[in-house]
């Protein structure tokens, strides 16, 4: 698929006195970043700079019940949603109660089953903490919108607390307490917490208002924030930026037994805690970042690795079982419980990528259709929003895949829908919405459902929808480019700034380089079975800078050209590279483009 390269421009002047360097500078401002002042803070992030948490409505009345509920021993319920976001933020508050509470049987924790009780409060979830004398519910990553099942709650005389981040598109549920800065009437700056990371907000809050150590109670849990920070893909600048740098230094340093184990399931290796046992901890004032693992965990393993294996056990099998590694006080658990997980996850593999050849297969013939609508009865309900994704790296436009739902209605089908850049596949959904039982979610993704026998009217309709709406030209895949580099411009000081940069993700994205007039040195050649990807060595034709090594993994296509001589272009990050001892510059290319072709 050709990819459209968009450099991301600045129109303003950027002011000298911003970085001594105007590379740095132009990434800064990209940012938000306007002032030295504000670069001091992005570059050192510090747990001073985090906000007030009674600044979030609600706050107030929320540790207050919870006191209430901890001094009579009254039996709490943490409720979170089956997503990383909601399992972390279950672990995060149920560690934290399980240290105030007086007696641990009067804490518990229910996740929802994906297919018995769908996304949010549920009422198989209030049913269970009645049946268990339950007469408190911390609702996290969801409740926003459970105004029925709060009511439900109060009717069986449980009160709710409900911590959220998503939008309530209406009227507030009845809770006791609604903690959500994306409330209306919500005044806390940072709009774009995690569900986690309002949970955290609340341990704080209680820690605050009762004399407990931050230090000894809050932050030991900023590990868990951060992975949900990771894996749902919220901005990482201003508070959410200092949450997961912090988070990364600790699971970089004490990572908690199940982490540590489902890491080594991932092959990422830890580092041996004899040779470290004397560093300081990594909450100490002036601690440096360390790097006891083999390498330094970073965002992309909490995305790529991480993740998608605690994502596993709710979408194959129990998304209890992901809390209850994270809970793992010991090895021995942790490791039986880790090897669980990575199972499921290995199902999920298997399952995912036989329905994603399966789902190619069905749609080879329509190359040139405006949408993507996939159904077959045998794919795991679980996995079909990541087939929709996949489907849409080879054919790039908007992408329902449906299956049969999994209380074996053969008739009533439930899908998952994603989209492509600047097109809303709510809005073409709704527009179809006479033909629907349900359907909900946003501009990029959702979630729907359809009796069997409307399945073709809705296709042709969606197809439609789609076709008058879409402009083709925004069928292409857009990489965004920060900075047109020299090669010259690659120096050992740039590339230890950049690194600084870091944690990355979503408004802070690992910077993405061009270079241009770009030519083979002589050793590029493939790597990797079946040839599928280069390794580089390039030299720039308008550059008085030497040569310079890069790796292009599933880019081996391009060697043949690359051999004629001929000049191209390169999109790519710049890394470290470390091989027998020696460290060198190396270019990670996204992209090569040939101008003339």
């Amino acid at each position: 698929m050709n990819k459209i390269w968009v450099t991301k421009q600045v129109n303003e002047t950027i002011p000298d006195s911003l970085h001594p360097n105007p590379h740095i500078a132009k990434l800064l401002r990209q940012r938000g970043v306007r002032t030295p002042e504000e670069a001091e803070r992005f570059f050192h992030p510090s747990l001073d700079h985090l906000y007030d948490p009674f600044m979030m409505k609600d706050m107030d009345k929320a540790v207050e019940r919870i006191k209430r509920a901890v001094a009579d021993k009254e039996k709490i319920c943490v409720y979170g949603d089956y997503d990383v976001d909601g399992i972390t933020a279950v672990a995060l508050v149920y560690s934290f109660l399980e240290k105030i509470m007086q007696d641990p049987e009067d804490l518990g924790f229910f996740v929802p089953d994906r297919y018995l009780d769908g996304y949010g409060l549920s009422k198989r979830g209030i049913d269970y903490a009645y049946e268990n004398q339950v007469s408190l519910m911390i609702v996290l990553d969801c409740g926003i919108k459970a105004n029925k099942e709060v009511l439900y709650a109060k009717e069986k005389g449980i009160d709710v607390i409900v911590c959220d981040h998503h939008l309530a598109e209406g009227e507030i549920p009845q809770a006791y307490a609604v903690l959500d800065p994306k409330r209306e009437d919500c005044a806390y700056p940072c709009k774009e917490l995690s569900g986690c990371g309002v949970g955290f907000k609340l341990v704080c809050a209680y820690c605050l208002q009762n004399g407990m150590s931050l230090r000894q109670y809050a932050y030991p849990l900023l590990d868990l924030t951060a992975m949900s920070i990771a894996s749902d893909i919220v901005p990482i600048l201003g508070e959410n930026r200092v949450l997961s740098y912090y988070g990364l230094i600790l699971l970089n340093t004490m990572p908690r037994p199940g982490v540590k184990m489902l890491l080594q399931y991932a092959n990422i290796h830890p580092y041996n805690p004899l040779k470290n046992r004397h560093r300081p901890a990594p909450m100490a004032k002036g601690c440096q970042k360390p790097r006891f693992f083999d390498r330094e965990i970073t965002n992309n393993d909490l995305v790529f690795s991480l993740g998608p294996r605690l994502n596993a056990a709710g979408r194959v099998q129990d998304g209890k079982n992901a809390v209850r590694l994270l809970l793992c006080k010991d090895f021995a658990s942790a490791e039986e419980m880790a090897r669980l997980i990575n199972e499921n996850n290995a199902t999920r593999k298997d399952l995912d990528h036989q329905a994603t050849e399966e789902a190619l297969e069905l749609i080879k013939d329509h190359p040139e259709a405006a949408s993507t609508i996939v159904f077959r009865d045998s794919w795991n309900q679980g996995i079909i929003g990541i087939v929709a994704s996949r489907l849409i790296e080879t054919y790039y436009r908007p992408t329902i895949v449906f299956t049969t739902t999994a209380n074996g209605d053969k008739n009533m089908l439930v899908g998952s829908a994603r989209s492509v850049k600047n097109f809303n596949i709510y809005d073409a959904i709704s527009a179809c919405g006479d033909l629907l039982e349900h359907y909900g979610g946003h501009k990029y993704a959702a979630g729907l459902t359809i009796k069997l026998e409307n399945l073709e009217k809705f296709k042709a309709a969606f197809e439609k929808t789609v076709r008058e709406s879409f402009n083709s030209e925004e069928s292409q895949q857009e990489i965004e480019i920060d900075e047109e580099l020299l090669f010259e411009d690659i120096t050992a000081e740039l590339v230890a700034t950049l690194k600084e940069f870091a944690p990355f993700g979503p408004l802070n994205p690992n910077p993405l380089f061009m270079s241009t007039h770009i030519k083979d040195a002589g050793d590029t050649k493939h790597v990797g079975s079946g040839k599928k990807h280069l390794k580089l060595s390039l030299f720039q034709t308008k550059s008085r800078s030497y040569s310079i090594n890069g790796i292009a993994f599933q880019q081996g296509e391009a060697l043949a050209e690359i051999k004629k001589g001929r000049s191209f272009d390169i999109c790519y990050h710049l890394e470290e590279n470390t091989f027998n001892g020696n460290t060198a510059i190396q270019l990670n290319v996204k992209d090569i483009h040939f101008p003339d072709k």
